[in-house]
């Protein structure tokens, strides 16, 4: 029984860093572990940079803290900070196997201004991952109830990710991988149409770190293209 276990470990922390370029609510996170990521996103038809500081703070295996907070770089200005996202995740259902895992998590949260000219918001959502074998499939959505002048909000994110290498993992040891991500995702605001999006993009997956990149096309509304580039830090 508890070689049993061990194995099932091993098979479930083979995608330890593994998840989605658009959201952060996926990645798994073991007690007293922490993920620092720091995403820069270039919108080419507005003409404007932003970065994204995101933390995770593992409080056990099941209970994790994410935070995020957005700064615009360019063009410069006022209003350039924006607000703390602040989340608490528990995983309510997880099926671990030789052959992959399967988890499902509840978050709950806020949404801390940062100027005193904005108000908050309460956010609830829910994060179901698929992985086996070669494959992972992250999906998420997250609902922003706006208090006071605040606007409702809500967002989707669909991942899959495919391990393009290497083909077969070694019975021993973490080697680099390269994940390929296609995902669907959609932006909504109180007052305006839900935009619906594509995502392509590449993961270098290392023991301790991470780098990806890719590019997101709006489907609709504005249609913007956008590319992203983040490094994530395990610790």
């Amino acid at each position: 029984m508890r070689i049993w276990l061990v194995l099932a470990a091993l098979v479930s922390s083979a995608n330890t860093f593994a998840m989605g370029l658009r959201s952060f609510v996926a990645l798994p996170v073991e007690k007293g572990g922490a993920v620092i990521r720091l995403q820069v996103e270039r919108a080419e038809d507005s003409d404007t940079d932003r970065l994204l500081t995101s933390a995770a703070i593992g409080i056990s295996a099941r209970q994790t803290l994410l935070f995020g907070l957005p700064y615009r770089l360019s063009p410069a200005g006022e209003d350039r900070q924006g607000d703390v996202s602040a989340l608490y995740r528990h995983m309510i259902w997880q099926d671990d196997s030789l052959s992959g895992t399967r988890r499902l998590g509840l978050l709950g949260g806020v949404v801390i201004p940062t100027e005193r000219d904005r108000d908050g918001a309460i956010q609830a959502g829910a994060v179901f991952t698929f992985f086996r074998k070669r494959h992972e499939i992250d999906a998420d959505f997250l609902y922003q109830a706006g208090l006071d002048q605040r606007p409702d909000g809500g967002r989707y994110d669909l991942s899959w990710q495919y391990r393009l290498a290497p083909a077969v993992r070694p019975d021993w040891g973490v080697p680099a991988e390269v994940n390929s991500v296609v995902e669907v995702n959609g932006r909504w605001r109180e007052g305006a149409n839900t935009t619906h999006q594509i995502t392509l993009g590449l993961q270098w997956i290392h023991q301790r770190w991470v780098l990806e990149g890719g590019f997101v096309q709006d489907l609709n509304n504005a249609e913007e293209t956008r590319y992203l580039i983040s490094t994530r830090w395990h610790f």
